[in-house]
């Protein structure tokens, strides 16, 4: 759980000078796991892997209460690989942005999500996590970008929200920091029901995305404006949510279509997940390709920080491609073949 490291009351220097009150945390998670990964055609794979069911991360964040509804704030959150005791190349790898919160909203500036991962990050029951994961079958997808301006809807609009983000391009170098994005998203929320809607164009600078043909990943060129259009949403019946998206991209070598359908169902200190994703490319040139995949995790808390794991998951290659679930030491499956994965862990909050 969040614990408070530090809280400053920042005296005003000058008498009848009121102070601004400011605060700052630090905690994060770590998410270790040992994992099984059999590729068709290639040997069995058995390592320790990290994230299974949340991102393992340290995080530092702060706010300051400027008085007359205004405050300031910052976000700092780090990757951290607990199975071997190390940090991401970019440190601050997961978020780092300083805000300005009005009555009005919220101003956000640095390295943020975007607004057209936050709809297919929040529908898939696996978090975006582990051999579950979503984003094992996609080809294409942004989840971050540098250098950006966010706008942030205040939350009092009766269950209203949305958020715009500009990013600058500065030299962007691969699909981490492709080049500039402008895009939105804009959702609905009221007792258990959600919906949300985004959309985003990315232009890219600097850099080309290689073709991958064990993926079905066409090259994408310099100056290509890659589209992004998604919709998900979910329902919360009480004794389980279900929830689901369709994401398009639209690139100048083809198009990706990717949805997935899932439900989440818990029951007394026990969760049980479970969801289906396809993942369809249709190229310009070349063989058009299918990636799907079936997960389910079973997740008991033994508190409300320590929880045990264990997730299932079967991906199935239906064309030429070889795409593999995380965790494989000797190389994909053949091409056509089926990726299969357990992972059993252990995920604890501080």
């Amino acid at each position: 759980m969040k614990k408070s490291l530090l809280a400053l009351a920042v005296l005003g220097a000058y008498a009848g000078v009121a102070s601004a009150q400011s605060s700052v945390q630090l905690f994060g998670t770590l998410d270790v796991n040992g994992r099984y990964v059999k590729n068709d055609g290639r040997e069995k794979a058995y390592t320790q892997s990290t994230d299974g069911i949340n991102s393992s991360e340290i995080r530092f964040q702060g706010i300051e209460d400027l008085g007359g509804g205004l405050k300031a704030g910052f976000n700092l959150r780090s990757g951290i690989n607990p199975d071997t005791g190390t940090s991401n190349a970019k440190f601050w790898n997961r978020r780092a942005t300083v805000s300005l919160y009005t009555n009005f909203g919220e101003l956000r500036l640095g390295r943020d999500y975007v607004p057209t991962f936050w709809t297919q990050a929040l529908n898939d029951p696996f978090g975006y996590n582990g051999i579950g994961s979503v984003g094992n079958v996609a080809r294409y997808g942004q989840v971050r970008a540098d250098n950006s301006f966010g706008y942030f809807l205040p939350s009092n609009l009766g269950g209203f929200y949305g958020q715009l983000m500009y990013s600058a391009a500065e030299a962007g170098t691969n699909q981490d920091r492709p080049g500039r994005y402008v895009g939105g998203q804009f959702g609905f929320r009221a007792g258990p029901f959600d919906i949300a809607a985004a959309y985003a164009e990315t232009e890219l600078v600097a850099t080309n995305i290689a073709a991958n043909l064990a993926t079905g990943l066409p090259f994408i060129p310099n100056g290509t404006k890659i589209k992004t259009g998604n919709i998900g949403g979910s329902f919360d019946f009480g004794f389980g949510k279900i929830m689901g998206f369709y994401d398009e991209e639209k690139l100048q070598t083809g198009k990706e279509k990717r949805y997935e359908i899932g439900a989440t169902f818990p029951f007394g200190q026990s969760e049980f997940r479970i969801g289906y994703m396809e993942d369809k490319m249709d190229v310009n040139v070349g063989a058009d390709s299918k990636v799907t995949n079936w997960a389910a995790t079973y997740q008991y808390n033994l508190s409300k920080r320590t929880a045990l794991y264990g997730t299932a998951a079967f991906l199935q290659n239906k064309d030429a491609t070889s795409v593999a679930l995380p965790g494989s030491t000797v190389g994909g499956p053949n091409s056509g073949g089926d990726s299969k994965g357990v992972e059993l862990g252990i995920r604890h909050f501080f």
